[in-house]
C-alpha cells in the first residue's frame, strides 16, 4: 500500500470512529442566554474582558461546551431587545456543572470584571435545555 492510500484509509477510519462515537453517546446540554445592558462607552472594554479574562477561564471548567458573546446588530422583525445590546451564550453539559461554575472562585473573580461594563438593569438570564 502506498503512502497516499494509507493516509486516506487512516482519515476514513478516524472519521468513521468519530461518527460512531457521536451516534452512540448523544450530547445533552443546557444553554444560558444572558441579555446584557452594556454601557455604550464600555463596549470595547467588555469585549476585551470577555476575550482575555472570562473566556479563557470558563473554557477550563468541567462540563463546559461553548461560550459566545453576541453584539446586537438589528431586529429583523419587531423591536429588538430594547436596552440589552449584548447577549452572552454559555453552554454546559449539565445544569449542575453550570451551577458549580457559578459558585467557583474563578467565576467570583472573572464575572465582576464583566459586570463592571454593565449599566441600568444590567442583565437578564434565560436557561434552556438543548433539544
Amino acid at each position: 500500500m502506498n503512502r497516499r492510500k494509507s493516509i486516506q484509509a487512516l482519515a476514513a477510519a478516524s472519521a468513521a470512529a468519530a461518527f460512531s462515537t457521536m451516534e452512540a453517546a448523544p450530547m445533552t446540554a443546557i444553554q444560558l442566554h444572558v441579555d446584557l445592558e452594556v454601557d455604550p462607552a464600555k463596549t470595547k472594554t467588555l469585549e476585551s474582558t470577555f476575550k482575555n479574562t472570562f473566556e479563557p477561564v470558563i473554557r477550563k471548567q468541567p462540563g463546559f461546551v461553548d461560550v459566545k458573546l453576541l453584539r446586537f446588530k438589528k431586529a429583523m422583525v419587531g423591536n429588538g431587545p430594547g436596552k440589552f445590546n449584548y447577549r452572552l451564550l454559555i453552554s454546559f453539559q449539565t445544569e449542575e456543572q453550570r451551577v458549580k461554575w457559578v459558585a467557583s472562585a474563578e467565576h467570583q473573580r472573572v464575572w465582576p470584571e464583566m459586570e463592571k461594563n454593565l449599566t441600568g438593569a444590567k442583565y437578564v438570564p434565560w436557561l434552556y435545555d438543548v433539544a
